[in-house]
Protein backbone atom coordinates (compact mmCIF):
# COMPACT_ATOMS: atom_id res chain seq x y z
CA UNK A 1 0.00 0.00 0.00
CA UNK A 2 1.09 3.31 -0.94
CA UNK A 3 2.36 5.95 1.89
CA UNK A 4 0.00 8.73 2.27
CA UNK A 5 1.75 12.10 0.42
CA UNK A 6 3.54 13.79 2.72
CA UNK A 7 1.80 17.62 3.63
CA UNK A 8 5.07 20.05 4.17
CA UNK A 9 4.03 22.73 6.72
CA UNK A 10 4.85 26.17 5.81
CA UNK A 11 7.93 27.73 6.67
CA UNK A 12 7.95 30.22 8.82
CA UNK A 13 9.19 33.35 8.12
CA UNK A 14 12.52 35.30 9.87
CA UNK A 15 11.85 37.67 12.25
CA UNK A 16 14.93 39.50 11.76
CA UNK A 17 15.00 41.62 8.69
CA UNK A 18 17.17 39.35 5.52
CA UNK A 19 20.60 40.37 5.27
CA UNK A 20 21.58 43.21 3.67
CA UNK A 21 18.71 44.93 4.31
CA UNK A 22 19.43 48.79 4.39
CA UNK A 23 18.32 50.21 7.76
CA UNK A 24 18.14 53.61 9.90
CA UNK A 25 18.50 54.15 13.44
CA UNK A 26 17.78 57.47 14.49
CA UNK A 27 18.54 56.85 18.33
CA UNK A 28 20.80 54.67 17.33
CA UNK A 29 23.49 55.14 19.97
CA UNK A 30 20.75 55.44 23.02
CA UNK A 31 20.21 52.43 25.40
CA UNK A 32 17.67 50.44 23.21
CA UNK A 33 19.11 51.91 20.08
CA UNK A 34 22.46 50.23 20.74
CA UNK A 35 20.78 46.95 21.37
CA UNK A 36 18.89 47.16 17.82
CA UNK A 37 22.03 48.41 16.01
CA UNK A 38 23.71 44.98 17.80
CA UNK A 39 20.93 43.09 17.05
CA UNK A 40 20.25 44.27 13.24
CA UNK A 41 24.24 44.19 12.79
CA UNK A 42 24.61 40.68 13.69
CA UNK A 43 21.54 39.80 11.15
CA UNK A 44 23.53 40.97 8.29
CA UNK A 45 21.61 44.14 8.24
CA UNK A 46 23.22 47.24 5.98
CA UNK A 47 22.80 49.84 9.14
CA UNK A 48 23.37 54.23 9.03
CA UNK A 49 22.66 55.07 12.70
CA UNK A 50 22.11 58.64 13.35
CA UNK A 51 22.57 60.47 16.75
CA UNK A 52 23.61 63.83 18.71
CA UNK A 53 26.91 64.22 18.20
CA UNK A 54 27.25 63.41 22.10
CA UNK A 55 25.68 60.41 21.88
CA UNK A 56 27.65 59.17 18.96
CA UNK A 57 31.24 60.28 21.16
CA UNK A 58 30.14 58.39 24.18
CA UNK A 59 28.77 55.18 22.14
CA UNK A 60 30.48 55.04 19.01
CA UNK A 61 28.73 52.25 16.82
CA UNK A 62 30.82 49.34 15.17
CA UNK A 63 33.59 50.60 12.46
CA UNK A 64 31.31 49.06 9.77
CA UNK A 65 28.45 51.08 10.42
CA UNK A 66 28.37 54.81 9.19
CA UNK A 67 27.51 57.28 11.87
CA UNK A 68 25.45 60.58 11.10
CA UNK A 69 25.02 63.09 13.49
CA UNK A 70 22.36 65.04 13.50
CA UNK A 71 19.49 67.03 16.11
CA UNK A 72 16.48 65.76 15.37
CA UNK A 73 14.77 68.56 15.99
CA UNK A 74 16.73 70.63 13.32
CA UNK A 75 15.01 69.83 9.96
CA UNK A 76 18.11 70.96 7.73
CA UNK A 77 20.37 68.29 10.04
CA UNK A 78 17.67 66.13 9.18
CA UNK A 79 17.78 66.54 5.02
CA UNK A 80 21.59 66.70 5.10
CA UNK A 81 21.26 63.02 6.97
CA UNK A 82 18.92 61.34 4.83
CA UNK A 83 20.56 62.74 1.77
CA UNK A 84 24.07 61.13 3.03
CA UNK A 85 22.23 58.13 3.17
CA UNK A 86 20.67 58.45 -0.52
CA UNK A 87 24.33 58.39 -1.33
CA UNK A 88 25.42 55.30 0.07
CA UNK A 89 22.21 53.21 0.30
CA UNK A 90 20.09 54.34 -3.11
CA UNK A 91 17.37 53.86 -0.87
CA UNK A 92 16.00 52.60 2.64
CA UNK A 93 14.76 49.21 3.70
CA UNK A 94 13.90 50.23 7.28
CA UNK A 95 13.99 53.20 9.81
CA UNK A 96 13.37 53.11 13.23
CA UNK A 97 12.65 56.09 15.31
CA UNK A 98 14.28 56.05 18.81
CA UNK A 99 14.83 59.84 19.59
CA UNK A 100 13.02 61.27 22.28
CA UNK A 101 13.32 62.34 25.98
CA UNK A 102 11.09 63.89 28.97
CA UNK A 103 11.52 66.71 30.90
CA UNK A 104 11.71 66.97 34.83
CA UNK A 105 8.29 65.65 36.47
CA UNK A 106 6.11 69.16 36.55
CA UNK A 107 2.49 69.59 37.19
CA UNK A 108 0.69 71.48 33.68
CA UNK A 109 -0.01 73.94 35.64
CA UNK A 110 3.87 74.36 36.65
CA UNK A 111 4.91 73.65 32.83
CA UNK A 112 6.50 76.79 30.79
CA UNK A 113 5.88 76.81 27.23
CA UNK A 114 9.78 76.30 26.81
CA UNK A 115 9.66 73.14 28.46
CA UNK A 116 6.29 72.56 26.33
CA UNK A 117 7.70 72.58 22.92
CA UNK A 118 11.32 71.05 23.86
CA UNK A 119 10.10 68.04 24.15
CA UNK A 120 7.43 68.29 21.55
CA UNK A 121 9.74 68.90 19.33
CA UNK A 122 12.54 66.19 20.63
CA UNK A 123 9.31 63.46 20.44
CA UNK A 124 6.82 64.23 17.98
CA UNK A 125 8.56 66.71 15.29
CA UNK A 126 11.29 64.56 15.53
CA UNK A 127 9.55 61.67 14.31
CA UNK A 128 7.50 63.75 11.71
CA UNK A 129 10.50 64.78 10.50
CA UNK A 130 12.23 61.67 10.14
CA UNK A 131 9.41 60.68 8.16
CA UNK A 132 9.12 63.29 6.19
CA UNK A 133 12.83 63.34 4.87
CA UNK A 134 12.60 59.34 5.23
CA UNK A 135 9.71 58.22 3.11
CA UNK A 136 10.92 59.48 -0.07
CA UNK A 137 14.33 56.44 0.20
CA UNK A 138 11.89 53.71 2.04
CA UNK A 139 8.95 54.20 -0.74
CA UNK A 140 12.21 53.16 -3.27
CA UNK A 141 13.41 50.16 -0.70
CA UNK A 142 11.95 46.52 -0.45
CA UNK A 143 9.04 45.57 1.42
CA UNK A 144 10.03 48.59 3.45
CA UNK A 145 9.02 49.05 7.01
CA UNK A 146 8.82 52.23 9.86
CA UNK A 147 8.66 51.59 13.92
CA UNK A 148 8.16 54.41 15.70
CA UNK A 149 8.70 54.50 19.54
CA UNK A 150 5.88 55.95 21.50
CA UNK A 151 5.65 55.21 25.06
CA UNK A 152 2.91 53.55 27.82
CA UNK A 153 1.93 57.38 28.63
CA UNK A 154 0.51 57.68 25.47
CA UNK A 155 -2.33 55.62 26.36
CA UNK A 156 -2.36 55.63 30.25
CA UNK A 157 -0.69 59.53 31.07
CA UNK A 158 0.81 59.92 34.68
CA UNK A 159 0.54 63.08 36.65
CA UNK A 160 4.45 65.33 36.13
CA UNK A 161 4.52 63.78 32.18
CA UNK A 162 2.06 66.10 30.62
CA UNK A 163 4.40 67.44 27.11
CA UNK A 164 5.58 63.92 27.17
CA UNK A 165 2.49 61.89 26.90
CA UNK A 166 0.77 64.01 24.81
CA UNK A 167 4.01 64.14 21.86
CA UNK A 168 4.03 60.34 22.49
CA UNK A 169 0.11 60.33 21.68
CA UNK A 170 0.81 62.05 19.00
CA UNK A 171 3.39 60.19 17.56
CA UNK A 172 0.42 56.74 17.48
CA UNK A 173 -1.58 59.31 15.82
CA UNK A 174 1.54 60.09 13.42
CA UNK A 175 2.00 56.37 12.82
CA UNK A 176 -1.71 55.37 11.90
CA UNK A 177 -1.52 58.33 9.60
CA UNK A 178 1.54 57.45 7.96
CA UNK A 179 0.81 53.76 7.29
CA UNK A 180 -2.54 54.81 5.30
CA UNK A 181 -0.63 57.53 3.12
CA UNK A 182 2.60 54.78 2.10
CA UNK A 183 0.61 51.44 2.16
CA UNK A 184 0.95 48.98 0.67
CA UNK A 185 4.91 50.29 -0.15
CA UNK A 186 5.44 51.12 3.43
CA UNK A 187 4.68 49.47 6.51
CA UNK A 188 4.56 52.57 9.30
CA UNK A 189 4.06 50.76 13.36
CA UNK A 190 4.95 51.95 16.74
CA UNK A 191 6.41 50.26 19.59
CA UNK A 192 5.40 51.85 23.18
CA UNK A 193 7.80 50.67 25.82
CA UNK A 194 7.08 51.05 29.70
CA UNK A 195 10.11 52.26 31.58
CA UNK A 196 13.44 50.89 30.50
CA UNK A 197 16.24 50.69 32.83
CA UNK A 198 18.37 53.48 29.81
CA UNK A 199 20.20 56.54 30.34
CA UNK A 200 16.67 57.58 29.22
CA UNK A 201 15.82 57.66 33.07
CA UNK A 202 18.07 59.90 34.48
CA UNK A 203 18.49 62.34 31.22
CA UNK A 204 19.29 60.50 28.36
CA UNK A 205 22.18 59.62 25.97
CA UNK A 206 23.62 62.84 24.80
CA UNK A 207 21.64 65.28 27.23
CA UNK A 208 23.78 63.81 30.63
CA UNK A 209 22.36 61.01 31.41
CA UNK A 210 24.31 57.46 32.54
CA UNK A 211 23.21 54.43 32.61
CA UNK A 212 22.86 52.61 36.11
CA UNK A 213 22.34 56.70 37.51
CA UNK A 214 19.87 57.55 40.04
CA UNK A 215 16.80 58.07 38.44
CA UNK A 216 14.99 61.24 38.61
CA UNK A 217 11.99 60.81 36.55
CA UNK A 218 11.15 57.29 38.83
CA UNK A 219 10.66 55.72 41.64
CA UNK A 220 11.78 52.22 40.71
CA UNK A 221 10.10 50.43 43.48
CA UNK A 222 7.34 52.02 43.34
CA UNK A 223 6.87 51.43 39.58
CA UNK A 224 7.70 47.44 39.86
CA UNK A 225 5.12 47.28 42.25
CA UNK A 226 2.35 48.22 39.54
CA UNK A 227 4.19 45.90 36.70
CA UNK A 228 2.51 42.39 36.27
CA UNK A 229 5.98 40.61 35.26
CA UNK A 230 7.58 42.02 38.51
CA UNK A 231 10.48 44.13 36.69
CA UNK A 232 11.91 46.95 35.48
CA UNK A 233 11.66 46.09 31.09
CA UNK A 234 15.49 46.01 30.13
CA UNK A 235 16.67 47.29 26.47
CA UNK A 236 16.86 43.68 24.99
CA UNK A 237 13.03 43.59 25.91
CA UNK A 238 12.39 46.49 22.92
CA UNK A 239 14.56 44.41 20.46
CA UNK A 240 12.40 41.62 19.24
CA UNK A 241 9.23 43.76 18.79
CA UNK A 242 11.52 46.28 16.63
CA UNK A 243 12.76 43.56 14.57
CA UNK A 244 9.59 41.85 13.95
CA UNK A 245 8.07 44.93 12.68
CA UNK A 246 10.98 45.44 10.65
CA UNK A 247 10.52 41.51 9.03
CA UNK A 248 8.67 39.56 6.77
CA UNK A 249 7.17 38.25 9.62
CA UNK A 250 4.97 41.20 10.07
CA UNK A 251 4.50 41.92 6.43
CA UNK A 252 0.64 42.22 7.00
CA UNK A 253 0.71 44.66 9.96
CA UNK A 254 0.52 48.38 9.52
CA UNK A 255 -1.01 51.18 11.68
CA UNK A 256 -0.26 49.49 14.94
CA UNK A 257 0.99 49.76 18.21
CA UNK A 258 2.88 46.82 19.87
CA UNK A 259 2.97 47.69 24.16
CA UNK A 260 6.47 46.39 26.13
CA UNK A 261 5.30 46.94 29.39
CA UNK A 262 5.37 43.83 31.22
CA UNK A 263 1.41 44.13 31.51
CA UNK A 264 1.08 47.03 32.77
CA UNK A 265 -1.23 48.34 30.16
CA UNK A 266 -3.25 45.50 28.77
CA UNK A 267 -5.72 48.01 26.27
Amino acid sequence: MDAPPTTLAPTAPALAPPPGARIAVVGGCGGIGRAVVSALHAAGCRMMVLDLPASIARHPPEPDVPAIALDATDEARIAAAFARIEEMAEALDGLVNLAGFAAPKAPLAETGLAAWEAVVAGNLTATFLCLRHGLPLLRRGRHAAVVNTASGLAVKPTPGYGPYSAAKAGVLSLTRLAAQENAPLVRCNAVAPGAVDTAFLSGGTGRGGEEGAAPVRLDREAYVRTVPMGRLAEPVDVVGPILFLLGPASAYVTGQTLHVNGGLWMG
